[in-house]
Parts: C-alpha cells; structure tokens; sequence
C-alpha cells in the first residue's frame, strides 16, 4: 500500500505541480488512494445493496434518520456560517481571489473546507438509506455521478487550492444543504409529513447554486488573479454536467407527479397525501355506495 500511495502520489505531482504545504498530514489528504477505496467501496454497495435487499423487508430507519439528517443540517449551518465569516474577515475578492492573500482567513477557510470534504464521505449514507428502505427509485444517475465524484473532486481541492475562489460553490451548496437536510430529516416524522411543500423549491435553488458558481468562477477567468486556471475551467464544465442532469432529472420527477395526480383525479381514484388516505374522499365514496345499494 506504501508503494502503491508513492507511486500515485509522485505521479499526481508530476501532473498538477507541487501540493498546498498548509494541508500536509492531515487527515486522508496525504494520499488519494484512501478516497479512491471508498469511491469504490461506494459505487460496489450502490450496485450489490439492491440485489441483496431484493427479497428482503424494507429497514424502516426511522429513527436513525432524523438523527442522521439532523447531524447533517447542523454541520451544514456551521460550515456555512465559518465561510462566510472567513470570507469577511480575509476581504475575498468575489470576482477572483488567490489562495495566499486573506492571512489567518485563509486558513479558517481551508479548516472548513476539510470538513466540506469530509461531508462528502458522510453524505454516501444518503445512497445507503435508500438502498435499505428499499427506494431504488431515487437512486438515479444524477444521485450516483454526484456522490461519487465530489469526495474525489474535493481531494484535489484541498491539495492544490484549498482555499481563495474555491470558497464560493461550498458556501452555496453548504447553504442548500442546510434546507434540504432539514427537510430530509423533517419528513422522516409522519406527523410533519403534511406541512413539508419546499422540496421542489430545494431543486430550483440547486440548480440556480450552479449558475451562480459558473458565473463566479468565470469571473476568474475573464478579471484573473494568481489562482490557477485550469481548476476554473474544470469547475466551470463539472457545473455544466450537473446542471444537465439536474435539467433532465426536474422535469421527469415532478412533472410525472402532477400527471399521475391529474390522472387520479379524472378516474375518480382515492386521493392520497404522503402514502395516508384522504379520508373525506373516503367518507363521500362510502356514502355514494350506500345510496347506489338502497337504489
């Protein structure tokens, strides 16, 4: 394993120049091959875990769900109320910003940062909480491509450029991760299930978080400062995959959710709100069969 983590490592510093000194030693930063096993472990699970549970009762995880989604929106807060007062107190240029120019800031960006990374790992629990509840359906390209990609994407961040301009998509996407860990841990409660309506909004907001980070990173392209811009342009086409799924993936679920209710509705079918029966619908059919029985 030794031999294998030199070896990588010697070649990706051929590749991408010399590493960021500030995070040297820290914790899985020092070599890729950790990330790399678990990206892999995590796209292994994704294709065993629904042929193991295929005749097998779903796991309920109610509990451990709200906790789980509850753990995630409080780091979700932390991590973007320290961006942003990182990026307050180190003066960070919106337009473009280095990564050896905001002093202490700089540091409490990339502390934070590591965390974002870390997040990545946790977030693979997302994938296995469908698997054991048995919701293969959720489990689309869109959900498996970004999963497995931004805890190898962040590797490389926080190797090479760790703090400055990278700042900008994290405190964003910490922000929506904040609602949609809530709502995710909310919903988890039958009782709140009724009152949760902001879950297409969450979509919305993900997709405008991604034409926002194109537009501030392509400022860096167009006023550039001493960050690289190789990293820009790979932000700025990994945006314009994400924002293709996500397009594709808008569409397809909630435009197919208000077809089948329109179709429900034609038929005369029981209406149903989050998997409960409607239960005045109930009442008025019941009484509409007794009358059609005394006729």
């Amino acid at each position: 394993m030794e031999l294998l983590d030199k070896t990588i490592n010697s070649y990706l510093d051929v590749w991408l120049g010399p590493r960021d000194p500030r995070v040297k030693g820290w914790l899985l930063l020092e070599n890729y091959t950790p990330t790399f096993i678990f990206s892999a472990l995590y796209l292994l699970i994704v294709w065993l875990g629904p042929k193991y549970m295929r005749n097998k009762q779903p796991f309920s995880c109610r509990g451990i769900l709200v906790v789980y989604n509850l753990g995630l929106t409080l780091l979700s807060l932390y991590m973007f109320y320290e961006l942003v007062t990182g990026v307050w107190e180190g003066g960070y240029n919106f337009f473009c910003q280095d990564t050896h120019s905001g002093g202490e800031a700089d540091m409490k960006i990339i502390r934070v940062l590591w965390w974002y990374y870390f997040s990545k790992l946790i977030e693979f629990m997302d994938t296995f909480f469908f698997i054991l509840r048995k919701n293969n359906h959720q489990i689309t390209v869109l959900h498996v491509y970004h999963h497995a990609t931004m805890l190898n994407i962040w590797w490389f961040v926080m190797n090479w450029v760790p703090c400055g301009h990278s700042y900008f998509g994290a405190t964003l996407n910490s922000f929506i991760h904040v609602l949609m860990y809530s709502y995710y841990g909310l919903s988890a409660v039958p009782a709140m299930r009724p009152y949760l309506w902001w879950k297409k909004y969450i979509t919305q907001g993900q997709l405008t978080q991604f034409v926002l980070t194109i537009f501030q990173t392509s400022c860096g392209v167009v006023w550039p400062c001493a960050f690289p811009q190789g990293w820009l342009y790979f932000q700025i086409s990994y945006m314009i995959s994400l924002i293709i799924l996500f397009t594709n993936f808008y569409p397809q679920t909630y435009n197919k959710k208000a077809s089948s209710r329109r179709k429900e509705y034609q038929n005369g079918s029981t209406a149903t709100v989050n998997g409960y029966t409607n239960s005045f619908s109930s009442l008025e059919n019941n009484v509409k069969q007794r009358k059609q029985r005394k006729d």
